[in-house]
């Protein structure tokens, strides 16, 4: 009676599939997004480590399996029956990585950011429009692949090492177009029809293409120091710490204004400190030196000036980010911002906020929260 049940619930669900195989990637596509989104927290847990590297290694394996399927290499075994869920496979694991990396930078302050990271996202949701039709672009598929790839060991071998730096972005890099290199190289020698597809020196040359255009971005630092990120930023009047938390005292925001409890105005007096506290999420252990750097806005020449810099040290591992903050006096009115920044010069985040003249007669309403 068992058998009988689920012979006939895996029937209905092909029969679903079938039925529904214009939008069953897309759908599982988000699944995977919806599925990381609900369980991820931190890229250093245990729980976050394991399912990323499940989900990469499934996807990897699902690829295999996939593209040798059209050669009948699974024909009489047990694979056979499974073989149209391949597709449906990948697209949940290029979900779930996707989304993955949305999520870990979510939190950060830095709207543009997390923005760039969206648009990736949007851009590999295009991609698999493209590839709903039984994957069968595999220059798309192999290129969506190995961006999903580098991004996955740019997060995890800091996370693995302890340090991030430029060499560990490059050694990063060169794991990701090693495997999937040689991941491609064994599809193309087992499959014969992946070999009448594609022209492996072409396949190669996209691969090496996207490599460099990566770290091109990497070091024009127009792509986030991952897996840091920018938690909170905030321009205030005072910060203090005291037993082990940052006392930090800033005008609050009016309250229809939800998504933020901080003015981006700052009502300043004569000789007064203006302060900017950060909270910067790092994975466990591991140790990196931060500044701000100060930037004035010249209405004259139209362009950001900048008038100091400003660092201090931060170690990874505690859930409400390491916080630290700086503070400068005899400042002038105006548009200012603060850009929160490694010490290989990667934007983290940028507080915005203006300068301007206090009057006595106006009332301050200033809140102080803890961190």
């Amino acid at each position: 009676m068992k058998r009988t049940l689920a012979r006939y619930q895996k029937s209905a669900f092909r029969s679903f599939i079938r039925r529904h195989s214009k939008y069953a990637p897309i759908v599982f596509f988000i699944g995977g997004f919806i599925f990381d989104t609900l369980t991820l927290g931190r890229i250093d847990r245990t729980y976050d480590l394991t399912v990323l590297c499940l989900h990469m290694t499934s996807l990897s394996i699902s690829l295999y399996l996939y593209n040798l399927a059209d050669d009948g290499t699974w024909k009489n075994t047990f694979l056979e029956r499974y073989e149209e869920y391949l597709p449906l496979a990948i697209q949940f694991f290029f979900g779930g990585l996707s989304s993955a990396y949305v999520i870990y930078f979510s939190r950060s302050v830095s709207l543009s950011k997390t923005a760039s990271f969206f648009i990736i996202l949007v851009l590999l949701l295009i991609a698999n429009e493209f590839l709903k039709k039984r994957i069968s672009n595999k220059y798309l598929q192999f290129g969506v692949y190995y961006f999903i790839s580098f991004t996955f060991f740019t997060f995890m071998i800091p996370v693995f090492l302890k340090e991030l730096n430029t060499t560990i972005f490059l050694i990063s890099g060169a794991a990701s177009l090693v495997s999937t290199l040689v991941l491609l190289s064994i599809i193309y020698t087992k499959s014969p029809s992946t070999r009448k597809e594609i022209k492996l020196a072409k396949m190669v040359f996209i691969i090496i293409a996207i490599y460099g255009i990566i770290n091109l971005f990497y070091f024009l630092k127009l792509i986030p120091p991952v897996p840091l990120a920018l938690d909170k930023g905030i321009v205030a009047h005072e910060v203090i710490q005291r037993n082990g938390n940052y006392e930090v005292t800033y005008e609050s925001e009016e309250s229809f204004i939800f998504w933020r409890k901080h003015k981006l105005d700052f009502n300043y007096s004569p000789n007064q400190r203006v302060y900017i506290f950060s909270s910067i999420f790092a994975p466990t252990d591991l140790k990196k030196s931060i500044f701000h750097r100060w930037r004035r806005y010249n209405s004259q020449t139209k362009e950001w000036e900048t008038v100091d810099d400003i660092g201090y040290d931060i170690t990874g591992g505690r859930d409400g980010g390491y916080r630290g903050y700086t503070y400068k006096t005899n400042v002038t009115l105006g548009e200012w911002e603060v850009q929160v920044l490694t010490e290989e010069e990667q934007v983290l985040g940028v507080i915005g906020f203006e300068i301007k003249p206090r009057s006595l007669q106006q009332p301050l309403h200033l809140k102080t929260s803890k961190h």
